[in-house]
């Protein structure tokens, strides 16, 4: 199968970028041919560049074309997309879907409802834009940042308004189903959306138990994944060691930190191997509703407990409660009482990492990712154009 994606990088790399340069890993390591057009937002530079984002947000013709020359050369059978903002559109779907190649796209975050992708405002969830009224998004100044909060807004509402989702892809795959049902809930058509999750490479056996020495979390610090949330469940537990391995952002240099929170800064494939190894359980306290983060699955591979915010999808994740632990978002007491009793559980610990390996391996295994995406796209090719 000849197959060409099709996306727009953020600019900084994140666990969305990891997952998507696994797809296309996979694919050609099945001996599939994967050609890649890719744009960067890390060339957008000064007013200019911000302004012509902006634009090209809603319509661009130099999109159209260089994706046009791009199908009409290495013919592909199916196109997949991701995001598509700010330099490439959305209107790049109708020449793909005009050429008779099939539009799978994968569905990372809620861009489709949601001018900032997010379902958040202001350190809340938000759903304030669903059904067609994109202009809260202004009227909230959801990105602090007048300019910005009215592109993203004018854009989706393009998009939306002109049917570029809707009347051109194929087939989409939300990595969830809380996920799926967001977008069902939205008008889009149940019958064209699957639910793939998110996949991950695992050994045979389970690692060689070892209680860990601290507690972890993985991931950007930013507010949306319930940093200060974490922070302040840490000052509850003073006598419980915090390790953050990750980007600190705007974090680095704070002095509220407390001071059994140890910030790590990014780490390197081989040292975050060993944090993973090393930790007693993985944290994600996200106050918004996630996708589907990879530090979860990863922790689960490494027979770790996993603490999660009960919102979204991350329920799923945690099998009915016998991988992890589930608590209120924005609880900073819930989480400290959480991590508590964890803290002083090993056999509990044990056992809940056992289940998280066997969990991954039964149901996030890179061959069964390649099973679910082949099944997705035999459906697009039968489908051809939506219907």
């Amino acid at each position: 199968m000849k197959l060409l994606f099709v996306h727009n990088r953020y600019g900084k790399r994140s666990g969305e970028e990891i997952m998507l340069d696994r797809i296309v890993a996979l694919l050609r390591d099945r001996g599939h041919e994967v050609d890649t057009w890719f744009a960067d937002s890390a060339d957008i530079h000064g007013v200019g560049g911000k302004l012509g984002a902006a634009a090209s947000g809603i319509y661009s013709a130099k999109s159209r074309k260089a994706v046009a020359e791009r199908i009409a050369a290495s013919r592909p059978d199916i196109v997949q997309v991701q995001n598509l903002f700010p330099l490439i559109s959305p209107a790049v779907l109708p020449v793909i879907a005009e050429a008779g190649v099939p539009i799978v796209m994968r569905l990372s975050n809620y861009r489709l409802v949601c001018p900032n992708g997010l379902f958040l405002s202001h350190g809340k969830v938000c759903e304030a834009c669903s059904g067609g009224r994109e202009w809260n998004c202004v009227a909230k100044n959801c990105e602090n940042d007048p300019f910005k909060s009215a592109a993203y807004a004018a854009r989706n509402a393009w998009a939306r308004k002109a049917g570029y989702y809707r009347d051109n892809v194929t087939r989409y795959y939300a990595q969830t189903a809380f996920q799926r049902g967001v977008l069902v809930r939205e008008g889009y058509p149940a019958n064209r959306i699957d639910v793939i999750p998110n996949m991950i490479d695992i050994a045979e056996d389970a690692p060689a138990w070892t209680p860990g020495s601290f507690v972890g979390f993985v991931g950007r610090l930013s507010p949306e994944k319930g940093i200060e949330t974490l922070f302040a469940a840490a000052a509850r537990t003073p006598q419980i060691p915090f390790r953050l391995a990750g980007n600190p952002g705007n974090y680095a240099g704070r002095k509220d930190i407390p001071a059994n929170v140890e910030l790590l800064g990014n780490l390197g494939p081989d040292e975050l191997a060993q944090f993973y190894r090393d930790a007693a359980m993985l944290l994600t306290p996200s106050i918004w509703y996630e996708g589907f983060p990879g530090v979860v699955i990863e922790a689960m591979r490494h027979s770790r407990p996993v603490i999660l915010s009960d919102i979204g999808g991350l329920p799923e994740l945690v099998g009915g409660g016998e991988t992890g632990v589930l608590v209120p978002p924005h609880d900073e007491v819930a989480l400290a009482d959480a991590v508590t009793a964890l803290w002083q559980d090993e056999d509990r610990r044990r056992a809940m990492g056992e289940a998280g390996f066997h969990r991954v391996k039964r149901e996030y295994t890179s061959d069964l990712y390649y099973e679910r995406l082949m099944a997705t796209y035999d459906r697009a090719m039968a489908g051809k154009v939506p219907a």
